[in-house]
């Protein structure tokens, strides 16, 4: 899993939102975001689109996973409550995959445990591998 943690250091969108990536495993990710200021919409609360970058990259670690190129083709997300401040995560699991497809459900949580958000993602895996694209 050291191979998909160094190929996700080149996520340049991630790093600037300074989503971090925690964990990895096949199937799996998990990864973090310390609200600051320039998350915060114009009500004082996390902005939707924080939130959906912070679980599209825990979907796309999972579903890279395996270190064949996969994509996503259809993604959703339904907002629970609101977030303000500390830290929030998202953790991805697999539902089910096989030779072209697969599923994700990636729970986004804040500090108290509380589920935020819940993300639904499809992905394509594609011929080449994760290997074949680093420089």
């Amino acid at each position: 899993m050291d191979e998909i943690k160094e190929f996700f250091k080149r996520d340049k969108f991630a790093d600037y939102c300074g989503i971090k990536l925690v964990d990895v495993s096949p199937g799996r990710a998990r990864t973090e975001m310390e609200i600051k200021k320039n998350h915060l919409n114009g009500v004082n609360t996390v902005h939707g689109g924080a939130i959906f970058t912070l679980a599209d990259f825990a979907f796309a670690v999972a579903a890279n996973s395996y270190g064949q190129v996969t994509v996503a083709i259809n993604v959703s997300i339904t907002y629970m409550t609101a977030a303000t401040a500390g830290k929030i995560t998202a953790e991805a699991r697999e539902i089910s995959r096989n030779p072209k497809l697969s599923t994700y459900t990636i729970d986004i949580y804040n500090e108290k445990g509380d589920v935020i958000a819940v993300f639904q993602g499809l992905a394509y895996q594609k011929r080449e591998s994760l290997a074949s694209l680093m420089d």
